[in-house]
C-alpha cells in the first residue's frame, strides 16, 4: 500500500472512531438526562431527582425574605420546582436509615403529603403539563401517584372557608397526619410530636419556596372530613394543613442594613442602649 493511500485509510479510521466515541457519549448524555427529567408510567410520575446545591441563596436570606403570600401570578410553576418543594417538605436524605428533611419523634414519619395541581399549572416542557389531579406523593422513590384525576381547587377552595388563594395558586400541598404511627409508640404525648413534625415539614416548604422565588402560606382553617375526601385520602390520614405556593405578585425582601437599624431603634427605645 501506498504511503499517501495508507495516511487516507489512518485518516478515515480514525475519524470514524472518533465519530463512534462521540456517539456514544451522546447517547449516554440522552439516557442521564431522561433518567433525570419527569416521566410518566400510566399514573406514576417520576419526578426530576432532587437538586442540592442550585439555589444560589442562603438560609438565613431565604429566613429574611420568607413571607406569607395570599397573592400569587397566572403563572405556572414548572415540575422541577415541584420536585424540589416535595423533597424539602418530606423527602429522604440519609439514604442508609431513610430518615427525612424534618426531624420526627423516634422517626416514627406520621406525615403523609398530598399534591393537588390545576389545570395547565406544572409546566413539564414547552409544550406539555402536568396532568390536573390529585396526586400522593413517595419520599422513598420520589414520584407521585395519581389519587384523582380534574382540577380540584375550588372544591378545596370552598372546603377552606371560601379562601380564594386555595384556589388562585397553581397547586396546593397537603399535609395529612396518620397519628397511631406516633401515639402508638409514645401514647398521648405523640399527639404534640405529630404537629410538631407537621411544622417542621411547613416551614420547609416556606423556605424551599421563598429559595425558589415563589410565595406560600400556611392554612389551618378548613373542614377536615370535606378535604379528606375530596383528596381521596383514608380514613386515618387526618388533613392539617392546606398549602399554596405560586409565584408572589409582590414578593418580598429586607436588607440588612433596614434589619440593623430596627434592631438598634428597638434597643434605644427599650432602654438597653443610649441614643
Amino acid at each position: 500500500m501506498k504511503p499517501r493511500v495508507a495516511i487516507i485509510y489512518a485518516v478515515l479510521l480514525i475519524s470514524l472512531a472518533i465519530i463512534v466515541y462521540l456517539g456514544i457519549i451522546h447517547l449516554l448524555k440522552v439516557n442521564e438526562e431522561q433518567r433525570r427529567e419527569y416521566l410518566v408510567k400510566e399514573s406514576v410520575v417520576l419526578l426530576p431527582l432532587p437538586r442540592i446545591g442550585d439555589n444560589v441563596i442562603s438560609v438565613e436570606r431565604a429566613l429574611a425574605n420568607r413571607r406569607s403570600i395570599r397573592s400569587y401570578l397566572d403563572k405556572p410553576l414548572t415540575i422541577h420546582q415541584v420536585s424540589q418543594l416535595l423533597w424539602a417538605a418530606y423527602g429522604i436524605n440519609d439514604v442508609k436509615r431513610g430518615f427525612k428533611t424534618c426531624p420526627s419523634a423516634g422517626a416514627t414519619y406520621p406525615l403523609e403529603i398530598y399534591l393537588i395541581v390545576g389545570e395547565n399549572c406544572v409546566k413539564v416542557n414547552e409544550t406539555h403539563y402536568l396532568s390536573a389531579g390529585c396526586y400522593k406523593y413517595s419520599p422513598r422513590t420520589h414520584a407521585l401517584f395519581l389519587v384523582k384525576e380534574g382540577d380540584l381547587r375550588s372544591k378545596l377552595a370552598a372546603a377552606a372557608l371560601g379562601q380564594e388563594w386555595v384556589e388562585t395558586a397553581p397547586i396546593d400541598i397537603i399535609i395529612c397526619a396518620v397519628y397511631e404511627r406516633t401515639v402508638g409508640v409514645y401514647g398521648e404525648r405523640g399527639y404534640r410530636y405529630v404537629h410538631m413534625e407537621a411544622g417542621h415539614a411547613g416551614q420547609n416548604i416556606y423556605l424551599e419556596a421563598t429559595a425558589l422565588g415563589l410565595g406560600t402560606v400556611v392554612v389551618g382553617a378548613f373542614h377536615d372530613d370535606e378535604v379528606r375526601k375530596i383528596i381521596g385520602a383514608k380514613s386515618n390520614e387526618h388533613p392539617l394543613y392546606i398549602i399554596p405556593v405560586g409565584y408572589p405578585k409582590q414578593p418580598y425582601s429586607i436588607e440588612e442594613e433596614d434589619l440593623w437599624d430596627y434592631i438598634m431603634s428597638m434597643r434605644k427605645k427599650t432602654g438597653l442602649m443610649e441614643d
